[in-house]
C-alpha cells in the first residue's frame, strides 16, 4: 500500500495494522482468526498469512484499539508479538533459525528414542528377545511406553496444547489431529500393558511405536517447512541490502562517515553538483544532473561530482522503506482463491474428526477380529494421513514466493487479488525502461564533420571517456572495445558536471559534451547542430565532439527498444487492450519510443507518484487497468492499478497454485477414505499409522518444495 493510499484510509479515520502471530500452523488457525477478528465492531477486514504467520487488518481506532484487537487474538488461543524488532527481516530469519533449530532438537530426540522402541516392538524379530512372553514382555512395552510418552511431551508438546486450546474454543486444527490420534494409540497401549486380561487371546499388543514415530516424523517435517518458509524472504533481505552500508555526515562543521541505520538517506541537495543515477528509483538508465534544491534519494547513485544534502525523510518514510513494505504487504495478501480455499478448510478438520468416529464405528461393529484394535487403528490413521497444511499452505507460499521471484528482478506485484483480475482487463501501461527499452545507454550513431573518419573519432572519444563515471561515457567506452577499436591513455582529464569533460590523447585536446559545453570552450557547432537536432527527435541523446578545437562530430546515445517490444505491443491490440507509455524522460524521447512500437498513447517527464494519478486517470474513464513494469520505480502505480504484474511472473506464480491445490486436494480425497478401509474389502489393504505419518509430512513439505520451485523460474 502506497503512503497515498495509506493517508486516504487515514482520511476516514482507518488504520492498518500487521501483527505477527504466534501459534499459527494451518488453515484452520487461518479461519479462526480472520472470523474472530471479522466479527469485532471496526474491524473492516482481516487477512492471516499462514506463511508470515501475521494478521494484516484494517479497523477504525475509534471503535476498537489495538489493545482491544490484540486481546481477541489472545482469547483465541494465539500469542501477538509485540516486540518493536519483530517486523526487523534480520529479527525475523532470527526467529526462524531459532525455531528451526529447536525442531530438529526435537526431531534428533524422537529418533533417538523411537529407534529402541521399533526394535522391540516385533520382539520376534530381534534377537535376544525371541521367545519372550508374559510378565517379561509387558515390562519391555512398559518402558517403550515411558519412551513413547517423552517423545510426546518433549518433541510433540504443542500438538497437545494447541489441540487442548482449540477443542476448548470448540474448533479443531492439525494439532488436534495429531494430539487425538497419538494421545489415543498411546491410551490404548497403556490399556493393553495394563490390563491385557480387557483383549481377547493374541490380541493384546501395543502400538508405542506408532505414538513415538509419528510425532517424530511430523516434527520434522515442520522443520522442513520452516526452512523452506525461511527462503521466501529472500527478496525482502536482498531489498534491505541495497542500502550503503556507511553514509558521511557533517556534524558539528566535521565530516565523519557513520553506519547507515543512524542516518536518514532521503533529501535535498544544499550545495554542490553530480550526476546521479536513478534507474533504482525512477528507471531511467541514464543519469540526471542534480543540484541545489533537487531532490536525492537513499538507493541512488553518485557517478560524477559531489555535494551535501539535507535530510528529508527518515526511517519508514524513506523510498526503500516504503517498497520493503508494499512487498511484505503484497506477501500477506491473499488472491481470491486462496479465500475460498480458507472457507473449505474451516470445515475440512471437523469432517475429518467425524470420519474418524464413523470409521471406528464401522470396523468395531462390523469389522474382522480383533475389531477393537482394527477400529482404533483406522480412526488413528484417518486423523494422522489428513494434511490441512498442504492445504492452508498450497496458495499463500506459491504467492509468496512468486511476490519475491518478482521483487528479485526489481517488480512489484501489488497483491494476490490482482493474479484473478487479469480476464478483465481494458488497459496495459507500461513503463519505458527495462519493459519497453533494454534499460541501459547504447551508442547508436556515430556522425562525423567533413575531415574527421568514423572510427578514428569514436577511438579518441572512448579514450578520453575512460576516466569517466558518467554512464554515456560507459556507453561510449563499450561502443568502441565492441568494434575492436585500441584505446590509449587520457592524460589532463577534467569533468564539468552537468555540461561535459576534457582530456589530453595522443597528443590532440578531446572535448566532449552538450552544445552549452561546446560554445563554452569556443567550440562552433556548425552544421552539426541540425543533425543533433534530428537526433533528439528520435528520442536519441546527441554528444559533441571537437578535437583540436574544431567541431569534429557527434556520437549519439539512447536507451534502444527491445527486438520484441513492438511484436508484444501489437498482441496486446490483438487482445483488445489499450497501451499506454509513461515514462520519466523527456517528450521528444517519449514519442518517438512510443512510435517505433506503436503504442496508442504516451506521457513523459512522469515521475514516480505521478504515475499512479495517470493510473487513476484511466481507471476514472471506466477501465480496469493493468500496469506491467520491471523496475521497483513503478511502485506507486502499481499499487494504484486494478492489477499491477510483471506477467510472466504472475502466471507462473497461479500455475504453481493451481498445482499446490489440485495435489492437496487429491491427496486428501484419496488419503481419507485409503486410510479409513475402503480398500480393505476387496484387496485386503489397510494403511499402517507410520505409513500415514509419512505419506502426511510428504504431502506438505511437496507443496511447500513447489511453490519454492517459482525460485527458479526465470522470466522471459
Amino acid at each position: 500500500m502506497t503512503s497515498s493510499a495509506v493517508a486516504a484510509l487515514e482520511a476516514e479515520g482507518i488504520q492498518r495494522m500487521d501483527l505477527r502471530l504466534r501459534g499459527v500452523h494451518c488453515a484452520s488457525c487461518v479461519r479462526r482468526i480472520e472470523e474472530a477478528l471479522s466479527a469485532t465492531p471496526g474491524v473492516l477486514r482481516a487477512e492471516v498469512n499462514p506463511v508470515t504467520r501475521s494478521a494484516a487488518i484494517e479497523y477504525r481506532p475509534a471503535r476498537v484499539s489495538l489493545k482491544g484487537l490484540e486481546r481477541i487474538l489472545e482469547e483465541a488461543g494465539y500469542e501477538v508479538d509485540a516486540d518493536p524488532g519483530a517486523e526487523s527481516p534480520d529479527r525475523q530469519e532470527a526467529d526462524r533459525r531459532q525455531e528451526y533449530r529447536q525442531l530438529l532438537r526435537e526431531f534428533w530426540l524422537g529418533l533417538a528414542l523411537s529407534v529402541p522402541i521399533l526394535a522391540t516392538a516385533y520382539p520376534s524379530l530381534v534377537p535376544g528377545l525371541r521367545g519372550l512372553s508374559g510378565a517379561g514382555l509387558r515390562w519391555v512395552w512398559a518402558a517403550d511406553g515411558l519412551l513413547a510418552l517423552a517423545v510426546m511431551l518433549y518433541s510433540g508438546r504443542q500438538f497437545y496444547t494447541g489441540g487442548w486450546s482449540a477443542l476448548r474454543r470448540r474448533s479443531a486444527d492439525m494439532n488436534a489431529l495429531i494430539g487425538l490420534g497419538t494421545a489415543a494409540v498411546w491410551l490404548y497401549s497403556t490399556a493393553v500393558v495394563l490390563f491385557p486380561d480387557l483383549f481377547p487371546a493374541g490380541t493384546a499388543e501395543p502400538f508405542f511405536d506408532v505414538a513415538a514415530v509419528v510425532v517424530t516424523l511430523v516434527v520434522r517435517g515442520q522443520a522442513l517447512e520452516v526452512r523452506a518458509r525461511g527462503r521466501t524472504s529472500e527478496a525482502i533481505r536482498q531489498l534491505l541490502g541495497l542500502r550503503a552500508k556507511t553514509a558521511r555526515v557533517v556534524r558539528d562543521g566535521a565530516e565523519r562517515d557513520v553506519p547507515v541505520e543512524e542516518v536518514p538517506v532521503d533529501g535535498e541537495i544544499v550545495d554542490g553538483r553530480s550526476a546521479v543515477d536513478e534507474s533504482m528509483v525512477t528507471g531511467e538508465s541514464l543519469p540526471v544532473e542534480k543540484g541545489p534544491g533537487d531532490e536525492v534519494i537513499g538507493v541512488t547513485i553518485n557517478r560524477t561530482g559531489s555535494f551535501r544534502f539535507r535530510a528529508t525523510k527518515v526511517g519508514k518514510d524513506t523510498a526503500l522503506a516504503q517498497i520493503v513494505k508494499m512487498v511484505r504487504q503484497a506477501q500477506d495478501s491473499k488472491a481470491p482463491i486462496a479465500r475460498a480455499v480458507d472457507v473449505v478448510a474451516g470445515y475440512f478438520v471437523p469432517a475429518v474428526m467425524i470420519v474418524a468416529v464413523l470409521a471406528f464405528a464401522a470396523w468395531f461393529t462390523f469389522g474382522p477380529a480383533p475389531a477393537m484394535t482394527y477400529a482404533v487403528v483406522v480412526a488413528v490413521t484417518v486423523l494422522i494421513i489428513t494434511s490441512p497444511c498442504a492445504l492452508g499452505l498450497a496458495a499463500p507460499m506459491s504467492l509468496m514466493v512468486g511476490v519475491c521471484k518478482a521483487a528479485e528482478h526489481g517488480v512489484l506485484i501489488r497483491n494476490g487479488e490482482a493474479l484473478q483480475l487479469a480476464r478483465s482487463l481494458d488497459a496495459v501501461v507500461l513503463d519505458k525502461t527495462g519493459t519497453i527499452t533494454r534499460g541501459r545507454p547504447e551508442v547508436t550513431d556515430v556522425l562525423t564533420a567533413a575531415s574527421f573518419g568514423e572510427a578514428e573519432l569514436l577511438r579518441l572519444a572512448a579514450s578520453a571517456e575512460q576516466g569517466s563515471e558518467h554512464r554515456l561515457g560507459e556507453a561510449i567506452v563499450n561502443a568502441a572495445i565492441g568494434r575492436r577499436l585500441e584505446l590509449t591513455l587520457a592524460v589532463d582529464f577534467a569533468a564539468v558536471a552537468g555540461h561535459g569533460i576534457s582530456a589530453t590523447v595522443d597528443g590532440r585536446e578531446v572535448l566532449l559534451g552538450n552544445e552549452r559545453f561546446m560554445r563554452a570552450q569556443g567550440v562552433v557547432p556548425g552544421d552539426l547542430a541540425e543533425a543533433a537536432g534530428r537526433l533528439s527527435e528520435d528520442g536519441k541523446t546527441p554528444i559533441y565532439v571537437a578535437l583540436d578545437g574544431r567541431a569534429a562530430g557527434l556520437v549519439a546515445i539512447a536507451d534502444s527498444v527491445k527486438k520484441d517490444s513492438a511484436a508484444a505491443v501489437r498482441r496486446l491490440h490483438e487482445l483488445g487492450l489499450e497501451v499506454v507509455l509513461l515514462t520519466g524522460d523527456n517528450q521528444r524521447t517519449a514519442h518517438a519510443i512510443a512510435r517505433q512500437v506503436g503504442i496508442d498513447r504516451a506521457f513523459a517527464e512522469v515521475l514516480p507518484d505521478q504515475k499512479a494519478e495517470h493510473v487513476g486517470s484511466l481507471q476514472a474513464e471506466g477501465k480496469l487497468v493493468a500496469m506491467v513494469g520491471d523496475r521497483i520505480n513503478d511502485a506507486a502505480a502499481l499499487a494504484r492499478a486494478d492489477v499491477g504484474i510483471a506477467i510472466d511472473v504472475s502466471k507462473a506464480t497461479f500455475r504453481n497454485i493451481r498445482q499446490n491445490l489440485t495435489g492437496a486436494f487429491a491427496y486428501n480425497s484419496l488419503g481419507i477414505p485409503v486410510a479409513a478401509g475402503v480398500l480393505y474389502p476387496a484387496f485386503g489393504l489397510l494403511l499402517s499409522p507410520l505409513i500415514a505419518s509419512a505419506a502426511m509430512v510428504f504431502s506438505s513439505v511437496t507443496v511447500v518444495t513447489n511453490a519454492n520451485r517459482l525460485r527458479a523460474h526465470t522470466p522471459k
